[in-house]
């Protein structure tokens, strides 16, 4: 790649995304990119790795993203056919477009697929949310996200222990920029103009006087095949929900799977309809109006780790790691795993004014993006990959 000599890039920022998560991160990007001065031209790219697309749609409007340049339409599958579906369909854009670069956001699949159908054709790859590990390699986003980052030119990262965790793995320093969290750029932009919490009930036919209660309400998301995929241990985990609820009124968003799952197995008997409102995926904003008034969340979502630390809501996480441990060092997180006495303590330590207040991490400010547009257009000019 020749360097550009003037005040424009050899060819736009083509810029992915795929999945839900993906979709936070790079709406404030292409909205920096558009107001940097001058502007770096972006071109976005919609795999179509989503698999509900009313809802992709949906977060579209609510982030004011613009309507995606390509959509490539790969739908869902196995993470095999998933990943070469990506492969084959961004190759022919890549050849058509000729980007000056591709940026990849997060850790699905998506990710992975066309970070290496940039690298295996010399174009430079930059990879937003960088270094973040659960040492997990279980988890497939584990897998995408070493991957992603031991091939990337430029790696910016969320929180500055990122950086530690890809000198281990060999990622020179150089290649290495702490700009802060886009995925709060985002919520901070949602929360002046989030759903009300009792609006979004209302919606969905559940009873917001739930939310009304002395103690507030409590809102969970569960989505993770370690929790929903084994019956024994979603029967559990529900259960526990359920004592739960006897104590604070819980608000479910019932992901896809975990709908799916909760049927197969028998156990829709374990929602108690009363102490519970059972909702079917929500859009951004519905999600930022219902976590924002919340007295606590319990999840095993890791953007949702973030967004409570930045809103100051306490947060109960239930997964043995986390690839965000500043969020239980400097936030509101705790981990909690599938242990019901952790679980249920955790719940009685926040409803008895006991739970973490922590604080908002560095560089999570809302200005993410903005820095790295500024770094982007500097990185891009000095020519990141010289022939």
């Amino acid at each position: 790649m020749n360097a550009p000599t003037n005040d424009s890039l050899a060819g736009p920022v083509m810029c992915v995304v795929g999945a839900r998560p993906n979709f936070m991160k790079m709406a404030p990007i292409l909205r920096a990119l558009a107001a940097h001065q001058p502007p770096l031209p972006a071109l976005l790219v919609h795999t179509g790795q989503h698999y509900d697309q009313a809802m992709s749609d949906r977060l579209f409007t609510d982030l004011r993203l613009p309507r995606p340049d390509i959509n490539l339409e790969v739908g869902s599958g196995s993470h095999a056919v998933q990943t070469a579906e990506v492969m084959k369909r961004f190759e022919p854009a890549l050849d058509e477009h000729k980007p000056s670069c591709v940026v990849v956001v997060g850790d699905v699949n998506s990710t992975l697929a066309c970070t290496l159908v940039a690298v295996k054709k010399n174009v430079p790859v930059v990879h937003v949310e960088a270094g973040l590990r659960s040492y997990d390699r279980k988890m497939p986003e584990e897998i995408n996200r070493v991957l992603t980052d031991q091939v990337a030119d430029r790696l910016y990262t969320t929180e500055r222990s990122a950086a530690d965790n890809l000198l281990r793995e060999g990622v020179h320093a150089s290649r290495v920029c702490f700009t802060g969290n886009v995925m709060i750029d985002s919520l901070l932009a949602a929360r002046e103009v989030a759903r009300p919490a009792a609006d979004t009930l209302v919606l969905h036919g559940a009873d917001p006087a739930l939310l009304t209660g002395l103690r507030g309400y409590g809102v969970v998301t569960m989505h993770r095949p370690s929790n929903v995929d084994d019956p024994a241990t979603l029967g559990k985990l529900l259960q526990v929900l359920a004592e739960v609820a006897v104590d604070l009124p819980l608000v479910f968003a019932l992901h896809p799977r975990t709908r799916a799952n909760i049927d197969r197995f028998g156990l829709a008997g374990l929602l108690d309809p009363s102490r519970m409102a059972i909702l079917p995926p929500q859009g951004y904003l519905e999600m930022v109006g219902l976590m924002s008034g919340a007295t606590l969340v319990l999840t095993d979502s890791g953007g949702l780790q973030e967004e409570t630390t930045a809103l100051g809501v306490p947060c109960l996480t239930m997964r043995e790691n986390t690839e965000r441990p500043i969020t239980v060092e400097q936030g509101t997180n705790t981990m909690v795993g599938r242990d019901r006495n952790a679980i249920l303590q955790g719940v009685a330590d926040i409803l008895a004014g006991r739970g973490k207040r922590g604080r908002v991490p560095e560089y999570w400010d809302g200005h993410a993006a903005e820095r790295i547009a500024a770094d982007l257009w500097t990185w891009l000019r000095a020519d990141p990959r010289p022939e």
